[in-house]
């Protein structure tokens, strides 16, 4: 007769295990018959953490004086390690993230700065947008702007300088104008043809040594809106609208508007200005309607020493 005896599945104690035996039969080989039909495994007992506890003191009606005392359980040394671990990562995010901010801010500063130099405000003999020459100072300033002079003269008396700036970077800045032309605007050819031939005489002034080494050369245009040099450009731009900004001895402010040039006298050293007809004035009387009779009557005298700014004005 055949019987088959199983120990009772899984009874634990502390820390012992009794795992379910397979099935013993009396038909097993002989060999088998001496193994053993249970298997203890000791096995480490949960970890468990005490719980929180919080204590109160209080007073009666004296909820200002309430303590709470709150036990956390002290983690064991994983948990440390792991502790220290996150702690190291939080660190280095926010290190990294400081870097971040701070190259941000610093390209956001050196946009700032980019603008803040494109806004800078233009004015005569500034020699940049407000042509005229403005030298930096350093001992071969006069021999480029001698080069820069020489350059035009291969041109015939077609273009001439605008404006001329050197830098102590060992940069120079030049805008060129074509004479022969009201605008004064030279093309691209005129830019590139003058570029070529001052590049060539820098280069030989670098060779002998009167000038540094590697002077970078910028050559433009004057631009569109360029400013109006009074006296000497007053008869050539006439008939363009300029944006005029003069100094108000009544008010004792700057006024400004955009004008037409009526007349002018070199000897007396005055002009008389007329209210542009363009849009940005017509609308002041009502859109779609033309400039009032009390517009195109309105004149205003002022004296060379008073214009602050004069330049070109369009509308594009």
């Amino acid at each position: 007769m055949d019987f088959i005896c199983c120990l009772r599945p899984y009874h634990s104690c502390r820390g012992i295990s009794v795992l379910p035996a397979f099935g013993i039969s009396t038909r097993l080989p002989a060999a088998n018959r001496f193994l053993p039909t249970t298997s203890l495994r000791l096995t480490t007992p949960f970890l468990q953490y005490p719980k929180f506890s919080i204590e109160t003191y209080a007073k009666k009606k004296k909820k200002k004086n309430t303590k709470t005392t709150i036990f956390e359980p002290k983690p064991n040394k994983e948990d440390e390690s792991l502790i220290e671990e996150e702690e190291e990562e939080e660190e280095e995010q926010v290190l990294l993230e400081d870097v971040l901010d701070e190259l941000l801010t610093d390209e956001e500063d050196d946009f700032y700065l980019e603008e803040e130099e494109e806004e800078e405000e233009l004015y005569a003999g500034d020699g940049g947008g407000g042509g005229g020459i403005k030298l930096a100072g350093t001992t071969w300033d006069k021999e480029a702007l001698s080069l820069a002079e020489k350059a035009c003269e291969s041109f015939n008396g077609e273009l001439g300088i605008y404006a001329f700036k050197t830098l102590p970077n060992s940069t120079v800045q030049v805008r060129i104008e074509r004479l022969s032309n009201k605008s004064g605007s030279p093309t691209m050819e005129d830019i590139e043809a003058y570029s070529k031939i001052y590049r060539a005489k820098l280069s030989e002034a670098e060779l002998a040594k009167s000038i540094p080494d590697s002077i970078s050369l910028e050559v433009s245009s004057p631009g569109v809106e360029r400013v109006v040099r009074v006296p000497q450009d007053l008869d050539r731009y006439k008939d363009r609208s300029m944006y005029v900004r003069y100094a108000n001895e009544e008010a004792e402010t700057d006024g400004d508007g955009i004008f037409r040039l009526v007349s002018f006298d070199v000897e007396a050293k005055s002009c008389v200005w007329g209210i542009a007809d363009i849009r940005v004035n017509r609308e002041k009387a009502g859109k779609g309607r033309p400039l009032s009779k009390k517009q195109r009557e309105w004149r205003l005298e002022t004296s060379f020493e008073s214009l602050r700014l004069v330049r070109l004005h369009s509308e594009c």
